[in-house]
């Protein structure tokens, strides 16, 4: 993929839809060229040309991983910045198959001595090509969806240790259900990485939070944290708070980067204890 390509995909994350002639002023380009790079990204599913630009493609189900990546790409980045804060050198995480953890992800290749479980094939190679993280893959079938691992993985996590932080992403959300899955098997899967941590994490885009979900995996009592975008509304942070779940909205433009090796947050926004009190 190249860079122009790259900065068409994050411009169309951002807004929703993308008009050739902006695109091509913005670029510094012609608009048969952009035209061209539509085009291109059409055949490849990960956009879909309309009359004089373009919007997200159409899409069934989960749709694949690549394709997810560039779904609300700018406020996945956002997110990942601010769940960076969570995570120090040495410590023992895990990640589910979720887009916005992989964001994470790229997010945490500076941290030492991390200690990864994850089910996520291009998350593990990642952390495996990109950093010196321990990497953990329990055992499963490969589901290609979310190109991760599913199945029993009881017996590899059982007795092992504790998680400090699961972070895990979600289809749809509420404060009666918790966080729900599309798949069962994704939602199996993730169940097992909440039992065996000490703090559970829910990372995703504002555009969730009228998601909707089949199945829950993660009910709101056993929710450390959710960090979501700027966008949510304060009718969600405080529907969140009044059932004991602290909400963190990370601005879309994140001042600060976390440092390599310590718990740096950014100027984060609108984050309640339980009585629905700013923290």
């Amino acid at each position: 993929m190249t860079a122009r390509d790259q900065r068409i995909l994050d411009a169309l994350a951002a807004r929703g839809s993308v008009q050739v002639n902006i695109l091509a002023e913005e670029l510094g380009v012609s608009s048969v060229t952009i035209r061209k790079d539509l085009r291109e990204l059409e055949q490849r599913r990960l956009l879909h040309r309309t009359r004089g630009g373009a919007r997200p493609p159409r899409r069934k189900g989960e749709g694949a991983f690549t394709e997810r990546m560039h779904v609300d790409a700018r406020a996945k980045r956002a997110i990942a910045v601010e769940a960076a804060g969570r995570v120090s050198d040495g410590d023992v995480i895990a990640l589910d198959t979720s887009t916005t953890t992989h964001h994470l992800a790229t997010q945490l290749l500076g941290r030492r001595g991390l200690v990864v479980v994850t089910s996520s094939l291009p998350t593990a190679m990642l952390f495996h090509t990109r950093s010196d993280a321990r990497v953990v893959m329990p055992g499963g079938v490969l589901r290609r969806e979310s190109a991760g691992l599913v199945g029993s993985m009881d017996n590899v996590l059982a007795d092992r240790g504790r998680i400090m932080t699961t972070f895990v992403g979600t289809f749809g959300l509420s404060p009666t259900a918790g966080l729900m899955e599309l798949s069962p098997e994704e939602a199996e899967a993730k169940k097992i990485l909440i039992r065996a941590a000490a703090a559970v994490i829910g990372v995703f885009a504002a555009t969730k939070i009228t998601g909707f979900g089949l199945y829950p995996f993660a009910q709101p009592s056993e929710l450390t944290e959710l960090i979501t975008d700027s966008a949510a509304g304060e009718e969600f942070v405080h529907e969140w708070a009044a059932v004991g779940v602290p909400v963190t909205r990370a601005p879309l433009d994140h001042p600060h980067d976390p440092t390599p090796g310590g718990r740096t947050t950014g100027a984060s926004t609108s984050t309640t204890n339980s009585e629905g009190v700013p923290r």
